[in-house]
């Protein structure tokens, strides 16, 4: 009899744990594409912002260069973790006004991962 008990318990436990929600698994890529060691200061005006998962991105046309092929893309992290730090996706606006500081990518391209951020503008810190 305890057996039997003992097997019922068990397969009221699976079916109960098969009913929960599966959380998601992480699956991320590795930072060792930007150069943490060598911050780069970019300053310039935004293109675009994009608020987008898994990465939101800020586009800059950087001070003095009008080509835009020489755009750098900076990434940032998704927007929950954004939202969390205080910003909204009308945070960076087309034209506003940027200081960017950035771990940049090692293979010389432009673009960077997101360290700091200041519009010019209004002083304010993001």
């Amino acid at each position: 009899m305890p057996r039997n008990r003992l097997a019922a318990s068990a397969a009221i436990l699976c079916a109960a744990a098969a009913l929960l929600p599966a959380a998601p698994a992480p699956a991320h890529h590795s930072f060792a594409m930007f150069d943490s060691g060598r911050p780069v200061t970019l300053t310039g005006t935004v293109k675009e912002f994009r608020w987008v998962n898994p990465h939101s991105a800020i586009f800059v046309q950087v001070d003095g260069s009008t080509d835009p092929d020489k755009l750098w893309a900076v990434e940032l992290t998704s927007p929950s973790n954004l939202r969390r730090q205080g910003w909204t996706r009308t945070s960076l606006q087309p034209g506003d006004r940027v200081s960017v500081e950035i771990a940049p990518l090692r293979d010389g391209k432009h673009g960077g991962g997101f360290r700091s951020l200041t519009k010019l503008d209004t002083g304010e810190k993001l």
